[in-house]
């Protein structure tokens, strides 16, 4: 199969995977009325999505080394389009919440083979690239998807976002069906698939790289699990209104992921990597003084979050990059394990994130300001790693 084959059928997939993060945003307000529940109640539900997501990546990556890319694909795309026409029917936050668990575990094996089909095919800085490909579709999701559920709640309601996801899986069940994939089986039946993702998660290397990219991913989803109550609550923004912030959000992430593409092969990984990191820091920081000392101005909460998306956009694709060259073992364990590690960070952060949910805007800046920290120390590890192995190659 071509590479270009395989980086849109990746991006695709991507898409669908993440959309189901973003397009059900702006209906929150209205999904809690409906069932009926509390606000916080329905806001948990990306939390739950995201550890639906995280709980199954290493079992996805592990039957895709065993069965192939594209049965796997199949599978978690039919889980997903399952999951997403049942959550209509949910009767109470209980199943609404559990609907959203199931959806997560098929979108979790999506988002796995959408990253090992990329890595199937690049390494290096191209592999960068080929991540930043991915990112862009992250862009999509995360604006368009949102600014699109907001129309279909507008027009149908907001069921007519999950029946909407459940058509583009089943959209993209037919389509794989007609591309044929390499068999890409490299697992040895004799090796013990957990005791590969130990060795590999103990490698520190491959762990400080992971982190970086997996708490810049958090202050997204903060912002996600955050900003519709506080922007439709204290800001008194309509769900069309908040809809449309999606398009600045996503020309930020599309800006961040055009910068890697267009300069990470003569700029170097970690020298990106660190300009990313030391952006989302800055905006984290705006953030919160922002919502501290100018309670009144939605825009100094949302633009700065678009400045820390555009370092995201760029940090994310290198900090996979880095951590698949720096994986001990070969194969999709390392993507598989970083797309766990991620998800699985995703989901306590939107948990937290959900516990701080007001009208009040600073604890949002707060734990935002928290996640760029902790982004920045990671990044210093890995350079240090890098240093010590150029002093080590001198010698």
């Amino acid at each position: 199969m071509k590479k270009t084959t395989t980086l849109t059928l990746a991006c695709s997939t991507a898409f669908l995977a993440q959309i189901g993060i973003s397009s059900y945003l702006p209906a929150v307000p209205a999904i809690a009325r409906d069932l009926p529940a509390a606000e916080d109640h329905v806001a948990l539900a990306l939390a739950i999505y995201l550890a639906g997501m995280a709980l199954p990546m290493l079992l996805w990556g592990s039957l895709s080394e065993h069965f192939g890319r594209k049965p796997v694909l199949l599978a978690a795309l039919a889980l997903y389009a399952l999951a997403s026409a049942a959550v209509p029917s949910a009767i109470d936050a209980g199943s609404f919440l559990s609907l959203r668990l199931i959806q997560g575990l098929g979108a979790g094996g999506i988002s796995v083979m959408a990253r090992v089909l990329v890595r199937d095919s690049f390494s290096g800085a191209l592999l960068a690239k080929g991540l930043s490909w991915l990112g862009m579709t992250f862009v999509i999701a995360l604006g368009i998807g949102q600014f699109m559920g907001s129309l279909l709640q507008a027009a149908f309601g907001w069921e007519a976002i999950f029946y909407g996801l459940a058509m583009g899986a089943i959209l993209l069940m037919v389509v794989l069906k007609r591309v044929d994939f390499p068999l890409q089986l490299t697992a040895d039946s004799s090796v013990c698939a957990w005791r590969t993702y130990t060795k590999i998660f103990r490698h520190t290397p491959f762990l400080h790289a992971a982190l970086a990219g997996g708490l810049g991913y958090g202050v997204i989803i903060a912002f996600n699990t955050c900003a519709p109550l506080i922007l439709q609550g204290h800001f008194k923004w309509s769900a069309t209104q908040y809809g449309w912030i999606g398009w600045p959000i996503s020309a930020a992430y599309l800006a961040g992921a055009l910068i890697v593409n267009r300069f990470v092969t003569r700029t170097g990984r970690l020298a990106m990597l660190s300009w990313g990191v030391t952006l989302i820091l800055v905006g984290t920081s705006m953030m919160l003084l922002g919502s501290v000392f100018a309670t009144g101005l939605a825009v100094l909460l949302w633009l700065p979050y678009c400045l820390a998306v555009i370092g995201q956009s760029m940090s994310y694709p290198i900090s996979l990059s880095l951590a698949n060259d720096e994986s001990p073992v070969n194969g999709s364990y390392a993507m598989a394990l970083s797309g766990f590690i991620h998800q699985l960070m995703a989901a306590l952060i939107g948990g937290v994130a959900s516990l701080l949910v007001s009208q009040q805007a600073w604890p949002l800046g707060v734990l935002s300001l928290t996640l760029a920290g902790g982004a920045c120390v990671c990044v210093a590890r890995c350079r240090a790693h890098q240093n010590a192995l150029r002093k080590i190659s001198s010698i």
